[in-house]
């Protein structure tokens, strides 16, 4: 053979060789795909940490939580997702309802995840595990306003508030996880009497997000509102001008502290239930239960870990202070999410 077709022989080999080990190492690549909706930039480090610590490559796709559990029911049994992470119970439980998550038995989750936070709880596993809380707090303006006259979720609803009451829809899950939350504690009747009080206590139609009302008592329009706690801290952490003079326009109040304690959501996580990587899917759920990854829900996004031993040095969170929660199982805050929509309609709560 001649040195020309020698070398091109050589160089075919070489490539071969190359097209070979290419081939392999993705084989080898340990990957995770993780359905989120989570929109939180801070999350960036959670997720390089895993991959730093673990070597298991992230693939993420992200959508609200109605988007990604449709996405799940369309995809089927073909979906490629591993790890779902959602921001509601409300949510969470409507996965678990339609079949979309797999029991995880893990002695690091059970040990570490208090039972109130896990879902869909089977002699195989809980299907889905809270990660971090947030307190849906009441926001007002303290010059209007004592911190006695809306320091339960009851006196939102009474008649010294009317027209002072800044709310988003009452169809979002945040709220309808709050409502599921007061059927527990008020029963029926009591739940909707209070519901069409919160009606008539508006300021304005329900409209925008949580920091939409907190802005709202900031500039008058409103008195009072609901606002989930991580929101409240984002701006007092905020070095916007307009921000610190909104922080010093409101308070907040931890409702309910003399009886059953303030309302808490939940952003959770599941194994999905086609998951191809399982092993790594488990995995990254022990990961968010870690003192690290708590930390990080905690100092970025300015959520409360849901593990005792994960202690924060978020500044606005200890401003905000501890407070008592209540402990109805969020899996049943949940599951009351279709009556409160009902009460919702026949009230008016748009």
């Amino acid at each position: 053979m001649n040195p020309q077709a020698l070398r091109h022989l050589g160089a075919l080999m070489f490539g071969a060789v190359a097209v070979l080990s290419s081939t392999l190492v993705q084989a080898q690549e340990k990957v995770l795909n993780l359905y989120s909706a989570r929109h939180y930039q801070t999350d960036e480090a959670l997720y390089a940490n895993f991959t730093q610590t673990t070597g298991i490559r992230i693939n993420r796709i992200e959508a609200d939580d109605a988007g990604i559990l449709a996405r799940l029911k369309a995809e089927g049994s073909g979906s490629p997702a591993d790890v779902i992470l959602l921001v509601d119970a409300a949510r969470l439980w409507r996965g678990e309802q339609d079949g979309l998550f797999q029991p995880v038995r893990s002695a690091v989750l059970e040990q570490r995840i208090p039972a109130q936070f896990r879902g869909g709880v089977t002699p195989q596993g809980a299907q889905w595990f809270g990660m971090s809380t947030r307190a849906r707090v009441v926001v007002y303006d303290k010059a209007r306003f004592k911190p006695a006259d809306v320091d339960s979720y009851d006196k939102l609803a009474a008649p010294a508030l009317k027209g002072q009451l800044c709310v988003r829809s009452g169809s979002h899950p945040y709220n309808l996880s709050l409502f599921g939350s007061m059927l527990e504690h008020l029963g029926p009747q009591r739940t909707e009497e209070w519901l069409k009080g919160l009606v008539a206590n508006m300021a304005r139609a329900p409209k925008g997000g949580d920091t939409d009302q907190i802005r709202g008592v900031a500039s008058g329009e409103c008195g009072v509102a609901l606002s989930n706690s991580y929101y409240v801290a984002r701006l007092m952490r905020s070095n916007k001008p307009e921000d610190k003079a909104a922080s010093e326009r409101f308070a907040v109040v931890f409702p309910n502290q003399s009886s059953w304690g303030t309302h808490i959501n939940i952003a959770g996580a599941a194994v999905a239930r086609h998951a191809k990587n399982r092993d790594a899917a488990v995995q990254f759920l022990e990961y968010l239960s870690s003192d690290t990854a708590q930390r990080y829900f905690a100092d970025g996004n300015n959520e409360y870990p849901v593990v005792a031993s994960a202690a924060t040095e978020n500044p606005a969170l200890v401003s905000l202070g501890r407070f008592k929660a209540e402990t109805v199982p969020i899996g049943q805050v949940g599951a009351n999410t279709a009556a409160v929509q009902q009460m919702l309609d026949r009230v008016g709560f748009k």
